[in-house]
């Protein structure tokens, strides 16, 4: 027997999808720094609600708020709005790809101000994180593949018919944090949820040539210089192996490249056949680091991450260091270290 994408008890169900469909107007709001799963997730159900009459508004807390122009493509994305535009007591605030606070950026006091909270998330928070805990109704199952799964299971049970924008929208969510289906949470439910999208109208050629088939010339001339910085440790992690290098802030600049833009400068690295950890330091203007990382399945990369002040799961996650690079690798491959095995 198949076990279910989204596993979450009825009455959580029940909640989540009375409390949606009684606000006059809602906030939703996903993690800073967003990614395929976080935007595709928000906007497919911003677009349920919208049709359903409520006033819905989009946002993401970066004090320094850009949209991320690889998902300038995304159906739908030019309905989102800068955090400092966010109503200050919406009826609901609907939180999406995050269930704590530090990950709302200088969002993170809305939660108080809303009438009613919802979560969706897919990621398993602890320690810190605990202490820094959303209220309201959580759909969270740690053991989904990515949020756009909870989404288009809620959306079922709404009795909502995907277009192929809600679909697109979906899908992206789900082949990023997949890995395009190549991670260990790939499972039959999860290739059922793809076959439902597609049979309501994604092309996935055409989303896979959006994700990762075209890149401007300058990102070869980015990534080839963080490739001469890669570093090898096989003892690192207590013997698991950590590869590493950097993206350098003045490269980018160079290069009229976003952060965004060079997310996938890991799927290179990772590749290291001898280290079961990869990571990517993404110097930012202000000189902090968005710090990406990457498992093959012998470490908990989410555990670590969420240690440091970040988030994500077992297999890809990250965190914002504004310590310097070496500091900063010194902090993480002790964390490393530590780290259990899953």
């Amino acid at each position: 027997m198949t076990t279910p994408a989204v596993q979450l008890p009825e009455a959580v169900w029940a909640e989540a999808i009375a409390v949606l469909r009684d606000a006059p107007d809602a906030v939703l709001a996903c993690h800073v720094s967003p990614d395929g799963d976080a935007l595709g997730s928000m906007l497919a159900l911003a677009r349920v609600l919208s049709a359903s009459g409520t006033a819905v508004t989009c946002t993401w807390g970066d004090e320094r708020w850009t949209v991320p122009t690889s998902y300038s493509w995304l159906p739908d994305l030019d309905r989102v709005i800068r955090p400092s535009e966010v109503p200050g007591d919406p009826s609901l605030l609907v939180v999406l790809d995050t269930s704590s606070r530090d990950r709302l950026g200088v969002l993170a006091e809305l939660p108080e101000r809303a009438g009613a909270v919802v979560v969706i998330d897919h990621h398993a928070h602890s320690g810190e994180a605990e202490r820094t805990a959303l209220p309201g109704t959580h759909l969270v199952d740690a053991d989904a593949a990515a949020t756009a799964v909870v989404v288009e299971e809620l959306l079922s049970r709404m009795g909502v018919t995907l277009d192929s924008t809600m679909a697109t929208q979906l899908y992206v969510g789900l082949v990023t944090d997949t890995g395009s289906f190549q991670h260990a949470m790939t499972t039959p439910a999860v290739h059922a949820v793809a076959g439902r999208l597609l049979a309501a109208g994604v092309q996935p050629a055409e989303v896979t040539q959006q994700l990762w088939g075209v890149r401007p010339f300058a990102f070869q001339r980015v990534l080839g210089a963080a490739l001469t910085r890669a570093r090898l440790d096989p003892a690192a992690a207590s013997g698991r192996g950590v590869v590493w290098t950097t993206v350098r802030q003045a490269e980018l600049t160079d290069a009229g490249l976003g952060l965004d833009e060079v997310e996938s400068v890991i799927d290179v690295v990772r590749s290291a056949r001898e280290a079961d950890v990869a990571v990517v330091l993404k110097e930012d203007a202000d000189g902090s680091f968005r710090v990406s990382t990457r498992s093959r399945g012998a470490t908990d990369v989410g555990a670590v991450c969420v240690s440091l002040g970040g988030g994500g799961h077992r297999l890809a996650a990250g965190f914002t260091s504004r310590d310097d690079a070496d500091t900063t690798m010194c902090v993480l491959l002790d964390a490393l270290a530590a780290a259990p095995r899953p």
